[in-house]
């Protein structure tokens, strides 16, 4: 009998997902499934499901790009695995971080021209 981590990974291979999104989806599933040990997974709300995704915010400090592929790997369970029809699970996500670009300073600009041989 296949248990819900083997029908994970099987279809994340089928589907041809890279390597390392199967790893990374695999490892957060496993985490959500050991979480919820003891549950029947199909019975979970979006309200569980969010509880848990604050509860890795406040005790793992992940990152908003982490608690994005989190909520991703559960779905697929949701959606491809299982099977269920495609819906709006109102989980929360974070906004986008906006990063200023990196800037050089003068200093490293002028750094980079007194570095070049060819200054024709």
């Amino acid at each position: 009998m296949n248990t819900a981590l083997d029908r994970y990974e099987n279809l994340l291979i089928q589907k041809r997902y890279s390597q390392n999104t199967q790893n990374i989806y695999c490892s957060y599933f496993k985490d959500f499934v050991d979480y919820f040990r003891g549950c029947d997974l199909e019975s979970i709300t979006k309200e569980q499901i969010n509880a848990y995704i604050l509860n890795l915010i406040k005790t793992r400090n992940i990152s908003s790009s982490q608690q994005n592929q989190r909520i991703n790997a559960i779905k697929f369970y949701y959606e491809k695995v299982i099977g269920k029809t495609k819906e709006y699970y109102d989980l929360y996500r974070p906004n986008k971080e906006n990063k200023l670009p990196k800037v050089l300073s003068k200093n490293e600009v002028k750094s980079i021209f007194d570095a070049c041989s060819n200054k024709a």
